[in-house]
């Protein structure tokens, strides 16, 4: 009988500060609790499925629907890529490369001369406000807008009109073959956009990511002749590697009707799928009421989710890293995640405490399909909770 496990990750939804949040100047971070007390924020099947109950997260239902944990990010950092890296059980101890004060005059040269075009910015922005800052510009002289963040990004912003999306994908596949160790990324990212001043960014975003550095559980359960199904941007993610079926999105609600068609479909295998407009749209932006609302809607997702999954599926919600939309930084935030494990053969309301690694829930899938972990992290919780 085919085996069924849905991934879920909703990109930013922290639980709370981790202790050396102070490393990144982080300290006090907690995106549920941002959210949680707005009006926009009504979320009863997250609160029935322990939400609450998670440790230090306080105000959980007597009796969960699911099993849950507080997840701690091994990795040293906060960004995406490391993120879902370790969720996927592989732990990343150096950072990727940051850029506070712009790239390296040398890396810019280089990249103006193999794309032919002239770079303007240069500076760690905000995404919407780089383009009403420097698109004008953009848009008179055909230069590309190079800009960072505090992730370990390099982000090039061009107008539809000047420069069409096939022509920047091809300057950022120019960009991620030079940006090789010490100046090795963890994503480019294409960053169209489109309209008149003050322009407004499209969806046609494409993220050009690092490939990991070993096998994740990706790779590990093609191998064994799983079905790899990536919803959203988790192709991008783990550069296409292990990964069966991509269904690329252009919002939440996308990815989540996406990932409902997919639930009515026979396959054998994990489902992963990723969330993106809680941190894109939200997160970055401090739009706490965006932000609750996005939660809200999710948990009318949940809902009729659950009720068409069938007797073996299993279904796994956890997060990234945090970005709390409350703090003046519109970075991401260094947090634990929630892991919520539910399915008619999972046990509910199991108390996993707090975990030591994302990588915990690699091992807990592979064992579920009973893959070997082979030199992946983590531990599996699936004995702990299986009926």
């Amino acid at each position: 009988m085919a085996k069924r496990f849905f991934l879920i990750v909703l990109d930013s939804f922290g639980v709370g500060e981790l202790p050396d949040a102070y490393l990144w100047h982080d300290e006090g971070s907690n995106t549920l609790g941002a959210i949680r007390n707005h009006p926009n924020f009504h979320c009863p099947e997250l609160e029935a499925f322990g939400l609450f109950n998670i440790d230090g997260v306080g105000g959980g239902v007597p009796a969960p629907k699911a099993s849950y944990a507080k997840m701690t990010e091994k990795s040293m950092g906060k960004d995406t890529t490391i993120g879902h890296w370790e969720i996927a059980g592989v732990v990343s101890p150096e950072p990727l490369p940051t850029y506070p004060d712009g790239f390296p005059k040398e890396v810019i040269e280089e990249f103006e001369q193999k794309t032919g075009r002239k770079v303007i910015c240069n500076k760690p922005y905000s995404g919407t406000e780089v383009i009403k800052d420097y698109g004008e510009e953009h848009v008179k002289t055909g230069a590309l807008i190079v800009y960072t963040s505090a992730d370990s990004v390099f982000q090039i912003a061009a107008h539809e009109d000047v420069v069409p999306v096939k022509e920047l994908y091809r300057y950022c596949e120019i960009a991620r073959e030079m940006l090789v160790p010490p100046h090795n990324v963890g994503r480019v990212i294409a960053r169209p956009f489109s309209g008149e001043y003050p322009f407004t960014r499209t969806s046609n975003r494409h993220d050009f990511s690092l490939v990991p550095p070993s096998d994740t559980m990706l790779n590990l359960l093609q191998k064994a002749g799983y079905d790899t199904i990536s919803v959203g941007k988790i192709y991008d993610i783990f550069a296409g590697s292990g990964v069966s079926e991509s269904n690329r999105t252009v919002s939440n609600t996308h990815g989540m009707q996406v990932t409902k068609e997919i639930e009515g479909r026979d396959f054998n295998g994990l489902c992963f799928v990723n969330l993106v407009d809680f941190d894109m749209k939200y997160g970055h932006r401090n739009d706490v009421a965006g932000y609750a609302a996005a939660a809200t809607e999710f948990d009318g997702f949940l809902s009729e989710f659950i009720k068409d999954m069938r007797e073996d599926d299993v279904l796994l919600i956890t997060a990234d890293h945090g970005c709390d939309p409350a703090t003046p930084s519109t970075d991401h935030s260094r947090e634990y995640t929630p892991m919520l494990i539910y399915g008619q053969k999972i046990r509910s309301g199991v108390n996993l405490g707090i975990r030591p690694s994302f990588a915990d829930i690699s091992a807990t899938v592979l064992d579920f399909f009973g893959v070997p972990q082979e030199n992946t992290s983590g531990k599996s919780f699936l004995k702990e909770v299986v009926k």
